[in-house]
């Protein structure tokens, strides 16, 4: 049997649809702009979230990246959330590639930052001591917190932070769309604020590869440019492509709608491991009152806890049932809902994992027996 693998939302398969649209796909050059499946998609993208151009790019980390070389100059500086993906999660990237240092700020447990103190983390451009603020950027939705979605209304005040300062904003919206289905709104609006947005394709939405990018035409053109450089020019790539123009349809026949069963799932989850002997609140600001997990927490498809007792004893033993999580920082665990888990599966998580810290459980008393036993000797 395959294991029931809650990982991440990357070990997503591509459907069976998207792989007959992937062998049949039109395809072309696409540094030449002759690729015409990645030009309908880059356009379906651009259309979906209201703005002028996209560009298909290999990757969120990729998108992050070209994102942030077409906004800023070398030794310019981001504004970010201390735990967003670009700051802790992408090889120093913004340093190593960009050029720029990152001024960071404590997120609120529903992933936010305090306005105020991104206003006052502005550096001042007439100091030559201090370096030149040139984006703030934000993580839609907000991993570390648990997956919480950010609001239309956040994402426009923290732009309007950002332009009354002069700067653009960047959204780093790996899963964008879990925000838009647990926030009921349209990618329009809530992609509106923001001067530049990128997001997978290869999470929650099911294809196998690439995320877009979208902004202004300039905008998209400097990222273009910029994902040339980091080699990431592709050639008949519409073989790629022609996934993403599935999994962005409307309605049933796409996977955006899709997601509401993977939140619904994460919930499920959350309910029943709320009530296992052994799962506590994960702590930090993914839920950082301690105690009893709050399934209340988990808005789209992340579920985030820790246990009490050695969380690699733990995560092992549920392997050996056929289960996959994965360690998460702060001693967290995390599991994540997804394209193929069902609530069927969800339940057999559930059970697993109440055996496994049954097992973790046995195990730590056995050792601490021997430990006495042998202490006792000398």
């Amino acid at each position: 049997m395959l294991p029931i693998d809650l990982r991440s939302d990357t070990v997503t398969k591509p459907s069976p649809e998207m792989r007959r649209a992937m062998a049949e796909a039109e395809v072309g050059d696409d540094v030449f702009g002759d690729d015409p499946t990645v030009n309908a998609l880059e356009e379906r993208a651009a259309e979906l979230l209201g703005k002028e151009a996209g560009l298909f790019v290999a990757s969120g980390t990729m998108g992050n990246l070209v994102s942030q070389m077409a906004h800023l100059a070398r030794g310019q500086e981001i504004i970010a959330g201390r735990q967003n993906h670009l700051v802790i999660d992408e090889a120093a990237g913004h340093a190593v590639v960009v050029g720029a240092s990152v001024r960071s700020l404590a997120e609120k447990p529903d992933g936010t930052v305090d306005l105020a103190e991104v206003a006052d983390a502005f550096r001042d451009p007439s100091d030559p001591h201090e370096p030149i603020t040139g984006l703030v950027a934000m993580e839609n939705t907000h991993a570390h917190s648990m997956g919480q979605p950010v609001s239309v209304e956040f994402t426009a005040r923290l732009a309007a932070v950002a332009h009354e300062h002069g700067v653009p904003l960047h959204v780093d919206g790996a899963r964008f769309f879990d925000a838009v289905v647990a926030l009921g709104v349209r990618p329009a609006a809530l992609a509106g604020p923001a001067d530049s947005v990128t997001f997978c394709l290869s999470k929650g939405l099911a294809c196998p590869v690439g995320s877009v990018v979208v902004g202004s035409r300039n905008f998209i053109w400097r990222a273009r440019r910029a994902r040339k450089l980091l080699g990431g020019g592709m050639r008949q790539v519409g073989v790629l492509a022609a996934a993403g123009l599935v999994a962005l349809r409307d309605g049933p026949a796409g996977m955006i709608e899709r997601l509401a069963e993977d939140h619904a799932n994460a919930r499920r989850l959350a309910e029943g491991l709320a009530d296992v002997a052994g799962i506590v609140s994960p702590g930090d600001i993914a839920q950082p009152t301690p105690g009893r997990l709050d399934p209340g927490r988990v808005r789209t498809n992340f579920v985030v806890f820790r246990v009490e007792r050695n969380r690699a004893a733990f995560l092992e033993a549920l392997a050996t049932r056929g289960v996959l999580m994965v360690a998460y920082p702060h001693g967290q665990v995390r599991a994540v809902t997804h394209y193929g888990i069902s609530p069927a599966d969800v339940d057999a998580t559930i059970a697993a994992t109440r055996e496994a810290l049954a097992e973790t459980a046995r195990l730590g008393t056995a050792a601490a027996t021997v430990g006495a036993a042998t202490v006792a000797a000398h």
